[in-house]
């Protein structure tokens, strides 16, 4: 895979198809751009070009000291795609992505015809805040595999693991062999921390997509449903699953996301 120099790192990314239209996809915390290979099929399919790629800190991009904001990763977002010449692109990011893809909509929101915000929040509240601040203690002491397999237990839902076990060694398979430092791991986790956009949503004036997984107890629904209210305008959609609904459903997710998209185009109306 390619990759530039841009915002003083490297960044890895990969750019498919040729369709007239892009759409950018942003990671969660601890994801490599593999992330939305369940994704892109269906997006490519749709006639879409399809630029995905490593965030500072994971894969085969650059993984400069910490902490990291969701302001950095955004205008590392804006530099990739600045190099790449493209412009009025879908911009759509998951958890830790959807955090960035505000900032990017805020600072940059001309570059954007639309804006997908999946499983993410405008701030993270009591209950997320503690569960981080449980991650951060841990990572040091037992690694981030370990950190992985309780995110894994959390980002699906109960029947996941008793009905569909044949598809649990290939996500448990990822946690065991995160190459991801403890120190990389620490330096993003400050982004899900440290994020707040609450005061300042009401500025985004693209077409905006608020999504949920409807069982999420990693960024409760609720807060999805706050960072909804407060993006005037946005659509609400609902998707079977929990924080890991574009792996558990897929076709679901990939529903939802392309109906939004599709209503965004440039021939759309």
């Amino acid at each position: 895979m390619p990759t530039v120099s841009a915002n003083g790192i490297t960044i890895n990314y990969l750019l498919e198809g040729d369709g007239p239209e892009t759409v950018v996809l942003v990671n969660g915390l601890a994801d490599e751009l593999e992330t939305w290979d369940g994704q892109v099929p269906a997006l490519l399919e749709a006639g879409y070009r399809v630029l995905r790629f490593d965030n500072r800190g994971i894969g085969k991009s650059s993984v400069p000291q910490g902490p990291y904001t969701s302001r950095l990763h955004a205008d590392d977002t804006k530099a990739l795609v600045d190099h790449l010449g493209l412009t009025d692109f879908h911009l759509v990011g998951t958890s830790m992505g959807g955090m960035i893809a505000q900032e990017y909509a805020l600072a940059y929101g001309s570059d954007l015809r639309s804006l997908t915000l999946s499983c993410t929040y405008a701030a993270p509240g009591p209950y997320s805040t503690r569960m981080f601040r449980l991650w951060e203690e841990m990572a040091p002491v037992n690694g981030i595999p370990f950190i992985m397999r309780d995110v894994v237990l959390r980002a699906f839902t109960v029947p996941f693991f008793t009905e569909r076990s044949a598809e649990l060694p290939q996500f448990e398979q990822a946690s065991a062999f995160m190459e991801m430092s403890v120190e990389a791991y620490l330096a993003q986790l400050n982004v899900i921390l440290t994020h707040d956009t609450r005061d300042r949503l009401g500025e985004i004036a693209v077409p905006t997509l608020v999504q949920a997984g409807e069982e999420d107890i990693i960024i409760p629904v609720s807060l999805s449903q706050e960072l909804h209210t407060r993006v005037a305008g946005a659509e609400w959609r609902t998707t079977r699953g929990g924080h890991a609904c574009l792996w558990e459903f897929p076709e679901e997710f990939n529903v939802a996301l392309l109906d939004f998209l599709g209503r965004q185009r440039k021939t759309a109306g």
